[in-house]
């Protein structure tokens, strides 16, 4: 009885370190063909995307896509990087490179799939040629979004900028400024709740979408696709982007097919890229 309670007591020993050590790695599929690709994503309009290219299109490309959504972007490419995931799907390629710079990561971009446009809001004026003089304008507080709406602003003859600076522009880089705009920075998601203590607030796609404003109808101006930096696209770790399942899910995401899903569902608040 002694021998036989050892080796039970043993067995479930055993049984229990391999049931811990599988939970603790978190680690992603093994990378075969058949196995599903592990996919990070923020919920809109990334998953849904995602979702629709799962419920509709990956079993015809012999493609299984296990989804996990994030509704905070941070710990995305962490866990892509730690290898808890297989692929994100959430940034574009400056977030990207800011992230390896700062974090000394090797993630590789693999394809762009769709740009949410930035664009200028207000429910005071009808027209960017009716802002008043001395009119305040929200802007995002992070860099990279900041660079980007002064850019937007100068695009469409608000301001100026110093030549050259492009999406890296601060205000340091403003040259003029003739309606003497006052920029108020906020924090991106506070963005659409500013429009009524300000003139107008330039927000970014997906704050916009969650606040029913749409860049298409809304949006005195907003970002074009064509040549945009800033599309969102899909993240592997290098070495991993010829994997056949990365591959498949690069050309579903840039079909017809998620092509005409984006323009149906989101009506030009997002754009295929």
């Amino acid at each position: 009885m002694r021998k036989l309670f050892g080796l039970v007591t043993a067995a479930v020993l055993a049984l229990t370190l391999a049931a811990c050590g599988s939970s603790a790695s978190g680690s992603s599929a093994s990378g075969a063909p058949s196995d599903p690709l592990k996919i990070g994503a923020t919920p809109t309009p990334h998953a849904e995307i995602l979702k629709y290219i799962s419920d509709n299109l990956a079993a015809k490309e012999g493609l299984k896509l296990e989804i996990v959504e994030f509704s905070d972007y941070v710990p995305l490419n962490p866990q892509l990087q730690e290898g808890q995931l297989d692929a994100n799907y959430f940034q574009h390629q400056p977030y990207l490179g800011d992230y390896n710079k700062e974090k000394g990561a090797k993630l590789t971009w693999v394809a762009n799939a769709h740009l949410e446009p930035l664009g200028l809001y207000s429910s005071k004026v009808k027209d960017v040629a009716a802002l008043a003089s001395g009119a305040t304008v929200a802007v995002p507080n992070d860099a990279t979004n900041l660079g980007r709406s002064l850019k937007l602003l100068a695009d469409n003859g608000v301001i100026k900028l110093k030549d050259g600076v492009g999406t890296a522009a601060t205000e340091r880089d403003v040259t003029a400024n003739p309606k003497n705009i006052t920029f108020k920075a906020l924090d991106a998601a506070q963005l659409p709740r500013s429009l009524a203590d300000v003139d107008a607030a330039v927000i970014n796609g997906n704050y916009a979408l969650e606040a029913k404003l749409n860049p298409a109808t809304d949006a005195l101006v907003a970002e074009k696709a064509e040549g945009n930096p800033y599309a969102n696209g899909l993240v592997v770790q290098e070495g991993k982007q010829n994997d056949p399942r990365v591959q498949k899910l690069a050309k579903l995401l840039r079909s017809p097919e998620v092509k005409k899903y984006i323009e149906d569902t989101y009506k030009g608040a997002v754009i295929p890229a």
